[in-house]
């Protein structure tokens, strides 16, 4: 069909107005951002020295970007910082309100936020699962928005629990990743974002069951470590975490702990299914879980992703020791097991870019490798004494 020259000139604007509106979008989204950083910066800047301030730039640029790459983090994002607005709003100045206060003690205290987190994370799970054998649209949406409200109040209270540290006294306040409590709710967070990411790429929700196990694994953890140590109580700094690098390795670790985590997780689910392939080709599992194609490309990014992040964290880690201890590498157990860690994944990443390997072996290796993980967290701290000590259970 011939266009005239009329028709391709008439109302051009039509045309383009989807694009406009986009960009209009992404500029409210930054400014939004740009402004609230502001008004942090502002509000707290007492607090801060050079390089924190570099870091808060670093991360509100990242913040800008993750929005313009991912939009359903806008949404997150933004009910996180109505809901920690209200929390410092109704806080004050005064650490006991979180006694008497309702909104506070039900709900937006940090140690009420992570129960609401641990409670949603566990029935995210068995939802995700139900929905995956029911094949229920419904119930799978059901299990993305418990998964979704979950991470929102989990972040809400490591923000409050932020605010509630200082609110104990300016030498107490700290960013909330010192220790093992604050660290593996770091660690569930990272992990469903990263998941929730994936599942909005690949626009399915089969694999949600196996990557919420990892989380609800570790919501297992806190709750004995809740209520078996006491570890929610907020505690000072000690002279070895007292160093802004902190706030830069730490997540950058946790994010290669969740992406390797969830790498095993699907890994789990790509033995599952290639065996009920193998040995019940008409059976249950082999009709309702993921198919393989999907595990394995997953699993594949999960651990690039990881990998890059780790390596990233090991960088970082060795300039501390260097500003620390005076040396970038010192051959203690975590850092040697950091190494274990960042060979094993580098190992699978060549196997697979070089040689073609993927399928069954790969699935085995990624599970094998959240084992050899897990040690280099955990098990160093438990059972090997180092410059690394602080991190016991």
């Amino acid at each position: 069909m011939a266009v005239t020259r009329e028709a391709m000139l008439e109302r051009p604007w039509e045309h383009s107005s989807p694009w406009l509106r986009l960009a209009f979008w992404d500029g409210l989204w930054a400014l939004l951002i740009a402004v609230g950083s502001g008004y942090a910066y502002w509000l707290y800047q007492p607090y801060m020295d050079g390089y924190e301030v570099a870091i808060q730039i670093g991360s509100t640029l990242a913040l800008i970007t993750w929005g313009l790459y991912w939009k359903p983090a806008r949404r997150f994002v933004l009910t996180v910082a109505l809901l920690t607005v209200v929390a410092l709003w109704r806080y004050g100045a005064d650490y006991e309100l979180r006694k008497s206060a309702f909104l506070l003690k039900y709900l937006l205290e940090s140690q009420a936020a992570f129960m609401w987190m641990s409670t949603l994370y566990v029935l995210a799970t068995a939802t995700y699962f139900v929905a995956l054998f029911s094949r229920s649209e419904f119930i799978g949406k059901t299990a993305t928005a418990l998964t979704w409200s979950a991470t929102v109040m989990g972040l809400t209270g490591l923000l409050v629990r932020w605010r509630e540290s200082y609110l104990l006294g300016t030498d107490i306040g700290h960013i909330p990743v010192s220790n093992l409590y604050e660290v593996f709710i770091l660690f569930a967070l990272i992990t469903a974002l990263l998941y929730l990411f994936y599942e909005d790429r690949h626009r399915t929700r089969a694999m949600g069951g196996f990557a919420l196990l990892a989380i609800s694994g570790a919501v297992a953890f806190l709750l004995w470590y809740t209520f078996d140590r006491q570890a929610h109580h907020i505690q000072p700094l000690i002279p070895a975490l007292q160093s802004y690098w902190m706030k830069i390795h730490v997540p950058a670790n946790f994010i290669g702990y969740g992406a390797f985590a969830l790498a095993a997780m699907l890994g789990v689910a790509y033995l599952l299914r290639s065996g009920a392939e193998a040995h019940r080709p008409q059976g249950l599992l082999a009709r309702t879980l993921p198919p393989l194609d999907l595990l394995d490309d997953v699993m594949y990014k999960a651990i690039a992703l990881g990998f890059a992040a780790f390596t990233i964290a090991t960088i970082l880690g060795a300039l501390w020791a260097a500003e620390a201890w005076g040396g970038y590498w010192s051959w203690d157990p975590k850092e040697t097991w950091a190494l274990i860690v960042w060979l094993n994944y580098a190992a699978w990443l060549h196997l697979r870019l070089t040689k073609g390997w993927r399928g069954t072996p790969m699935a085995w290796w990624a599970v094998i490798g959240l084992f050899v993980t897990l040690f280099a967290f955990l098990g160093v701290n438990m059972f090997l004494s180092g410059l690394h000590s602080y991190g016991t259970l």
